[in-house]
């Protein structure tokens, strides 16, 4: 018993001499400057998207020093140099070859592990994308780590929040993996600046993996309106539009007169109403502008789950009683069909 009544006097002892200090344990500062973030930046057409900077916010949330990585045709003077710009990052790690351009996560995903060990990285973060949603659980399974993905919120260097069962219940976890391997959500990491930076750009390592997919051809669906996924203002039909004709006829004219980019359910594109790429919840994509303005939308969980970080949530339907009325700030019990004209001819007087 002598040695641990002895080892309990030293470790009070200390205590009182080093306050602020648990016993054995890194003060936060220490931890901190242990931390070293790759950030994963997609780009596009040597552009970086803007769901790279969701993974920059996150990684700077963390702590220590922040890496970004890019890969594709030319990266270095265009999509390397745009990320140089960004504030907080003290370097960029750029791998200039055209196999990467597409990011085919069956070759992008050995070049990232590459560069992991190399640079000795205490945690991988990406976008929750279809790019990051397709590389990172490829690059977690090289590593022999445990995906963490999509989280909303980060509690520590190793513990993380995310939102399990369509946004129903937040689970909280811990990782105790070497590297820790991230996905981000969006919406839920903002405010990166994109001027007054000043990183180093440097040559990644490339280990020239061979790919077992070959790029074919991809169709895109151009639109004059914002981008839904980034658009300050989201105008969203729901079923109760009933066609696709009503739909085009009620909503592209209110989205004109907000300026707004336009979404739907997954009830109204699986009826054909709208194209897949517009749609909005749990199996579409996840949008908080400053205002969603909604209409025939039940509001189901799914639903809800992709849109209820939104800044202002306005919503009508003709059920007093819809979910959607649950979460929504402004609602109006009524017609769509007579209401959303109505609102867009006043829009257009103002």
């Amino acid at each position: 018993m002598f040695p641990i009544a002895r080892n309990s006097v030293l470790r009070a002892a200390r205590s009182q001499i080093f306050p602020s200090r648990a016993l054995n344990q890194p003060t936060a500062s220490a931890l901190a400057r242990l931390l070293s973030t790759l950030a994963v930046l997609e780009q596009r057409n040597g552009k970086l998207q803007n769901s790279s900077l969701a993974a920059i916010a996150a990684a700077q949330k963390l702590g220590g020093s922040v890496t970004g990585f890019v890969a594709g045709s030319g990266v270095k003077a265009s999509a390397a140099a745009e990320a140089a710009k960004i504030k907080g990052l003290e370097k960029v790690v750029a791998v200039d070859n055209d196999a990467y351009e597409k990011g085919l996560p069956e070759n992008y995903a050995p070049l990232l592990v590459e560069n992991v060990k190399n640079g000795g990285y205490s945690h991988v973060i990406a976008a929750h994308s279809a790019f990051g949603k397709s590389l990172l659980p490829r690059v977690a399974a090289l590593l022999d780590v445990q995906q963490v993905s999509d989280i909303t919120k980060i509690e520590s260097e190793d513990t993380f929040v995310r939102p399990i069962y369509a946004g129903n219940a937040i689970l909280t976890v811990q990782s105790t993996d070497s590297t820790k391997v991230i996905t981000v959500r969006g919406t839920a990491f903002q405010g990166t600046e994109t001027e007054g930076g000043s990183a180093e750009i440097v040559d990644g390592a490339d280990p020239n993996a061979p790919a077992q997919v070959e790029w074919v051809s991809e169709e895109l669906a151009k639109s004059e309106r914002p981008d839904l996924g980034t658009a300050s203002r989201v105008v969203t039909g729901g079923r109760g539009l009933k066609s696709k004709e009503e739909f085009d006829r009620v909503m592209l004219p209110l989205a004109d007169a907000l300026g707004a980019a336009i979404g739907a359910s997954r009830a109204a594109v699986d009826s054909g109403f709208a194209d897949n790429s517009l749609q909005v919840g749990q199996t579409g994509k996840n949008v908080a502008p400053e205002l969603y303005l909604c209409a025939g939308v039940s509001g189901a969980i799914q639903h809800l789950a992709g849109m209820k970080d939104s800044k202002v949530i306005a919503a009508i339907n003709k059920d007093g009683d819809a979910p959607i009325f649950q979460v929504a700030d402004v609602g109006l019990v009524g017609d769509l069909f007579d209401k959303v004209p109505e609102l867009t001819e006043k829009l257009k007087q103002a």
